[in-house]
């Protein structure tokens, strides 16, 4: 994710917002499946890895779209 050097547009702050909200509900759904995945091991223990994968690679990417959006925030202000 990259910063922008012009300040975004409150329309664009929305859009960012409205991206974390659906990508925040894919999260908890992933960290939900992985927990249910960790409670019935050692069953499916082949799937762990590339569940745990996913859920990093999508926590990992809110977190960078978060900040994106604090730092926009401040720019608006």
């Amino acid at each position: 994710m990259t910063t922008t050097i012009n300040p975004p547009t409150p329309e664009a702050v929305a859009e960012l917002k409205k991206i974390i909200k659906k990508l925040n509900s894919r999260a908890g759904q992933m960290k939900m499946d992985l927990h249910d995945l960790a409670e019935g091991l050692p069953t499916d223990y082949e799937k762990l890895i590339a569940a745990a994968t996913q859920t990093y690679d999508i926590y990992s990417r809110l977190a960078k779209l978060k900040q994106q959006l604090k730092i926009w925030e401040q720019q608006l202000s």
